[in-house]
């Protein structure tokens, strides 16, 4: 395995992203690896087979993505201090648009990252159906190794405390 000098790590800023976050910076402080979290914005196309879309479409989506820039800053900020309190020294915040797994693979990618750390879950029940499970995907088609962290676990909920 190459050395580790580069770790994506996908967030969506729910209750689990915490627990993958943290999992995420102790590997990055072991090895003195630079950290993109990264969140992704749905194509909102994907979803045509149920609604249509919005006239508007274009100035929707680019909310969204000014949204989501912001809330990345904040979540930077906000844990800065906990990340360099795990050693990790460099850390990125990108905001992207499109399939979720082709995205987070294509930024792993163009980013030369060496792991992708990842949660297990994220869509459920219908959803999940539909779009199947973007963890399942990015393994399959990672251009590196994709370490999956189960945040329902309960080992990963005491060690958190």
């Amino acid at each position: 395995m190459r050395e580790i000098k580069r770790i994506v790590t996908p967030i969506d800023f729910s209750d689990n992203t915490e627990t993958i976050v943290s999992a995420a910076a102790c590997i990055a402080g072991k090895f003195s690896a630079y950290l993109d979290f990264i969140f992704v914005v749905q194509k909102f196309e994907d979803y045509t087979a149920f609604f249509t879309p919005p006239a508007n479409l274009p100035a929707m989506r680019d909310d969204l993505l000014n949204a989501a820039k912001e809330k990345m800053n904040a979540f930077i900020e906000d844990n800065k201090d906990e990340l360099y309190a795990l050693g990790v020294s460099t850390v990125n915040g990108q905001v992207i648009s499109g399939d979720i797994a082709e995205a987070i693979v294509n930024y792993a990618d163009w980013a030369n990252a060496q792991l992708i750390i990842m949660g297990t879950h994220g869509y459920k029940g219908f959803n999940r159906i539909v779009f199947g499970s973007v963890a399942e995907r990015v393994v399959k088609t990672a251009c590196c190794p994709v370490m999956t962290v189960n945040p329902y676990r309960e080992e990963c909920k005491k060690n958190q405390k």
